[in-house]
């Protein structure tokens, strides 16, 4: 457990919280982090053109949240044990995994803003992008973001503490000059939070500035009012998930690296510190909530597979049922039960129908 060091005449909070505060979100967001992420990138693989808006950042979104998700149960059992029996190695990855998460998701939900407000906003501009662009673009920032993660489980390597099965917030900081921690700050800070931060404000501004311009032929307006729904839902992302954990990051690196001597300041820092990540691992459930409420395109797809697989199951059963029945009875239950299968799927979703030229089964 982590311990209530002094620092001068300053006593740190009792930090014994956090083990059940980790355990208990890291729990609660494995199931639908897992099974929310993996049926997106299924979706988004097996099913959308490479060519759909803002789709292969999407992929390479859903492919980090995996990435941290697939660690919780081990940081969860850690958590509840107090005991890391797996090994130095596999406690830096899991470390290494959190942040890796973190920042490449700050990067792709900021990429997916930029594509969707660039593709309506300049349309001819755009008219010309090929998708191997986004692959080019996922690559350099699963590169440089992987390298400026590295140094980051360095700093709480379990060699530096006496308890070899330590791991994770038990793990102590390493000391460092006042000038490698100030730059560590500004490189994470920046690059990590301010220029993502402004470009998606930036982003929500001019689109909905341009929504409120003058009016617009309606398709046209409905794909407008897509994009802005989708950088709306990237920017809620944004501040719910990862603000909280900057603003307290500079404060708390000061506060371990023994900067800041304000005891009021220390406490708060170190009791935020942990709530801060919580937050930042629930991307990992927000994501999928993101692709499915803001995105038609994923909403069609999952909608038709599942809508006719139901749909495809019920009328096979029903005409098993019937083998024994008359050709006209039997073609006539399928009918009708037809009809009612469509009228309920249409009452959920007419206008994915309508998009498919189909009409009502209720006009009848």
């Amino acid at each position: 457990m982590q311990k209530s060091n002094a620092s001068g005449n300053c006593t740190n909070p009792a930090m014994g919280f956090q083990a059940s505060l980790y355990a208990a979100t890291y729990t609660i967001i494995f199931v639908p982090g897992l099974l929310g992420n993996g049926l997106a990138l299924w979706v988004l693989c097996r099913f959308l053109s490479k060519k759909s808006k803002a789709v292969i950042f999407m992929i390479n979104l859903a492919t980090a949240d995996l990435a941290h998700v697939v660690s919780l149960p081990l940081r969860t059992y850690y958590y509840i044990n107090h005991s890391w029996p797996f090994g130095g190695f596999l406690c830096q990855l899991c470390f290494y995994l959190k942040y890796l998460n973190m920042y490449a998701s700050i990067c792709f939900l900021t990429c997916i803003s930029i594509q969707r407000y660039f593709f309506l906003l300049h349309p001819f501009k755009a008219k010309n992008w090929n998708w191997r662009y986004d692959v080019a673009i996922s690559a350099v920032i699963w590169t440089v973001v992987g390298a400026a993660c590295l140094p980051l489980p360095v700093l709480r390597s379990p060699t530096l503490s006496n308890n070899s099965h330590a791991c994770f917030a038990d793990l102590e900081v390493k000391q460092l000059t006042m000038g490698a921690s100030v730059a560590l700050v500004l490189i994470a800070e920046f690059s990590g939070f301010v220029i993502p931060l402004a470009t998606i404000i930036y982003c929500t501004w001019k689109m909905r500035q341009s929504l409120q311009d003058a009016p617009t032929p309606l398709q046209h307006a409905n794909e407008k009012q897509k994009a802005w729904h989708m950088i709306i839902g990237c920017a809620a992302v944004f501040f719910i998930c990862f603000t909280p954990y900057h603003v307290n990051f500079p404060i708390f690196m000061m506060v371990k690296q023994d900067a800041i001597t304000d005891c009021s300041v220390r406490r708060r820092a170190l009791f935020f510190h942990p709530i801060s990540l919580c937050l930042a691992s629930l991307n990992c459930c927000l994501d999928p909530i993101l692709y499915y409420f803001m995105t038609s395109e994923f909403q069609e797809r999952l909608f038709r597979h599942c809508g006719l697989g139901i749909f495809s199951r019920l009328t096979s059963l029903d005409s098993s049922s019937n083998t024994n029945s008359s050709p006209g009875g039997k073609n006539e239950g399928d009918r009708r039960n037809k009809n009612v299968l469509m009228a309920y799927f249409w009452t959920l979703q007419p206008h994915r129908f309508k998009s498919d030229g189909m009409e009502s089964p209720l006009s009848e």
